[in-house]
């Protein structure tokens, strides 16, 4: 009975040690975050429509060294961490052109008013379209509505435009061979609500070596045009304006030095390209801020780092994946990446709910009950892909913990993937992701700077930086209490699925079926209680492989009472 106290009251200890080191890290990151900030420099970003080696993709990485440089952060040499907070601009020849819009308009002849313009409509010209001829080209249209060959039977389309109720990519290739000048089309997804939501445009892009151009409309643009054509002949003037150029592609990278060992690292990362407000100018502002605040709390010695943090901003996937194979001894030391992708959405306007996307545990296989894909959709996941790692529950709890205090919705969804925390699983590096899904104006121009809030920049930076500042200076008392809170979080998903199981049985699903879903739960989840064992920065006792025995004997048991339970 003694034995039992002692370790009850061990236990409680350890808890208490690190809820008081996690209350501090909020206490910081919640006073310091400045809000202002990350929404100015989300302003600043979101004018441009940026991709590598462009005007506005460089002018948002020097925006983010200027922050960098007044916040403290002093410019790489030789070794990155030959201060304790540096910086440096990776510059790389880029193997295609750079590109960027400059203009563009579509006028009915006859008309007074344009039918859609780059100033409204931004994402109208398709990513490596080309100039029309200075002052633009005036020809007639002709609507082909799907493309199909009833609708090209006796179309003469030498010379002209041709305008499809499809994608114009879609269209490209056959008006190249048909000799016309010029393709329009309309393609949305269902979740842009396009019929509510009629001026929004998705970016997307071409072939560089098409021939012709071609230019996106809108709904309220296509139904307009549309309408002009089924009535008789309509003529169109059609003016683009592009540059393309050779360039140097740039990703900034910013890094604080850990104390004890600084080649172990937490990795964040932020994708400049794109031109959206929320996606992803708001996880610039974000990151940027989260860079300074550190580097404040750093100078002033109120964050002492154990390990090393490092803030990386440039091209989405292609960046954080370089970072990760250009260096094998570098890439050994990361032990956590984190997607800020996203993050900004003000959710009454963008209808974008925040979502923690885990790594590839269960539900990416079984997905049921409150596990939800996105419209996004599932990724192709096998049980061979899971990956156990505590790292899924220690940053959902720390985000629930700062959305009940800021009064935040908080929720998650199954492995998809698509953003920067794809290449850290790609080399078994525990990495999440932190975004809004699903926004009614994902990667249209109608993701502008009046849909970003800069609350949830602040809600979602606090819980970032907490989760790191925490982890990068991790004690036994932190992985002991870790231990406790995944063995909560995993009885509790038992229960869960057992539950569920439990109803598909009845409904008629295998016995066997439903008793693995179980045991492949336990299992992910006895899995990632071991990887506790190396939270802790500089271990002195074997007190957390202790607890892990034990809580791991907790969930062996509880496993196989649900799957004993489970009957046909």
């Amino acid at each position: 009975m003694q034995k039992l106290l002692f370790m009850v009251l061990t236990i409680l200890s350890f808890n208490t040690h690190a809820q008081n080191q996690k209350d501090q890290y909020f206490k910081l990151t919640r006073s310091g975050f400045n809000e202002k900030n990350a929404f100015a420099t989300t302003a600043f970003v979101e004018q441009y429509f940026r991709l590598p080696g462009n005007t506005g993709f460089d002018a948002s990485i020097h925006y983010v060294e200027n922050i960098l440089k007044k916040a403290g952060y002093v410019e790489q040499k030789d070794n990155e961490f030959e201060a304790a907070l540096t910086y440096r601009i990776e510059k790389r020849p880029m193997k295609q052109n750079a590109w960027e819009p400059i203009d563009a308009s579509i006028s009915i002849v006859g008309e007074s008013t344009p039918l859609q313009t780059f100033k409204t409509n931004r994402n109208m010209i398709p990513i490596n379209c080309t100039s029309t001829p200075t002052g633009g080209v005036t020809a007639e249209v002709v609507f082909i509505n799907k493309a199909s060959k009833e609708d090209l039977q006796d179309k003469d389309l030498k010379g002209k435009i041709i305008f499809g109720d499809v994608p114009a990519q879609r269209l490209i290739s056959l008006a190249a061979k048909a000799g016309a000048i010029g393709t329009l089309g309309f393609g949305l997804p269902a979740y842009n609500q396009p019929t509510k939501h009629t001026t929004s445009i998705q970016f997307s892009g071409m072939p560089s070596n098409s021939g012709i151009w071609a230019l996106f409309l809108s709904y309220a643009s296509k139904e307009k045009l549309k309408e002009a054509c089924l009535k008789g002949k309509v003529e169109i003037k059609v003016n683009i304006e592009t540059k393309s150029y050779t360039a140097e592609e740039l990703t900034i990278v910013a890094n604080v030095r850990g104390s004890i060992k600084p080649q172990e690292r937490f990795v964040y990362s932020a994708h400049v390209q794109e031109p959206g407000a929320n996606d992803n100018a708001s996880g610039v502002g974000t990151l940027a801020e989260m860079a300074r605040l550190t580097a404040q709390l750093v100078k002033s010695n109120q964050l002492k780092p154990e390990r090393s943090l490092t803030f990386l901003w440039g091209d989405e996937i292609v960046s954080t994946k370089r970072y990760i194979v250009e260096d094998s001894i570098r890439a050994k030391g990361i032990l956590w990446g984190m997607s800020l992708d996203m993050v900004g959405e003000d959710t009454q306007k963008t209808g974008g709910t925040f979502l923690l996307e885990k790594m590839p545990d269960p539900s990416a296989i079984w997905t049921r009950g409150e596990d939800q894909h996105s419209e996004w959709g599932a990724g192709d996941v096998k049980e061979k892909d899971l990956f156990p790692h505590y790292f899924n529950d220690f940053v959902f709890d720390i985000c629930k913990e700062q959305g009940k205090y800021a009064n935040w919705v908080v929720k998650f969804n199954p492995f998809e993937g698509g953003s920067d925390h794809t290449p850290f699983l790609q080399y078994k590096i525990p990495g999440l992701l932190m975004w809004h899904f699903t926004d009614v104006f994902y990667h249209t121009d109608n993701d502008r700077i009046d849909k970003v809030s800069a609350t949830t920049m602040k809600n979602v930076g606090i819980s970032a930086l907490t989760t790191a500042y925490t982890l990068i200076t991790a004690n036994e008392n932190t992985a002991s209490a870790t231990v406790s809170q995944v063995k909560e979080d995993a009885l509790a998903r038992l229960k869960t699925e057992f539950e569920l199981s439990k109803t598909a049985i009845a409904n008629g699903k295998s016995a066997d079926d439903e008793k693995h879903i179980i045991e492949v739960w336990g299992k992910w989840y006895i899995d990632a209680l071991a990887t506790i064992g190396k939270m802790a920065v500089d271990p002195k006792t074997t007190s957390v492989g202790s607890s892990i025995k034990v809580a791991t004997l907790t969930i062996e048991k509880q496993t196989k009472d649900y799957t004993e339970a489970l009957k046909p």
